[in-house]
């Protein structure tokens, strides 16, 4: 099979492929002072948490690769992350959430917000991520921290959704028992945002 190929099984409908990395947000840019900022985790969990930018730092790593598809139809393929799994956190009782917990909204400064189903959240290809191509975020793409999610190839045993499920300047996350609409899903924006049904916005 051609690389060409290959590419084209991995595109979804309605997507152009980008050798950049455009940066699309609402608002401003948030400054990060790390000896104030923390990272606040809520709701349907068992114990509130607050850590610090430094034990950020300290909890367990991993890199992985994925193709982006931003809903304004942009896609880039095979993209390197670092950063901190979810699902890890949750199997190794960093976070313990209640029996009633089915969704997430992730919390950004100034308010911004997103919201996914648990089990996508914690899929393989959601990540809270520290670093893009081996170096840290740049503040146009989400540092110091950021949710991401993508496509990792031949994994469509993982849901896709498009780029915004993933918020830039990460402040939380709230465990819900009931979804909530997000910013843009308040918005117009569709709430699932499956990439290969183009599920862009709101019927």
């Amino acid at each position: 099979m051609t690389s060409s190929a290959s590419e084209a099984q991995r595109l979804p409908p309605g997507q152009k492929l980008t050798d950049g990395f455009p940066a699309l947000h609402y608002g401003r840019i948030p400054t990060f002072n790390p000896a104030t900022w923390d990272f606040r985790i809520w709701g349907a969990v068992e114990a509130p948490i607050v850590w610090t930018w430094d034990q950020i730092l300290e909890l367990p790593r991993v890199k992985i690769r994925l193709d982006l598809h931003c809903v304004t139809t942009w896609s880039k393929l095979d993209t390197e992350w670092e950063g901190i799994s979810p699902k890890a956190l949750v199997e190794q009782g960093l976070i313990r959430l209640t029996p009633g917990a089915r969704f997430v909204m992730q919390h950004a400064d100034f308010g911004y917000t997103t919201n996914l189903p648990l089990d996508v959240f914690l899929g393989e290809n959601f990540l809270l991520a520290t670093h893009f191509a081996g170096e840290p975020l740049t503040p146009e793409h989400g540092y110091p921290l950021r949710g991401v999610i993508g496509a990792i190839p031949d994994r469509r045993d993982l849901k896709d959704v498009y780029l915004w499920k993933g918020a830039k300047w990460l402040r939380g996350l709230e465990f819900m028992k009931e979804d909530r609409l997000g910013f843009w899903e308040a918005n117009g924006y569709h709430n699932q945002g499956d990439v290969w049904k183009e599920q862009r916005h709101s019927g």
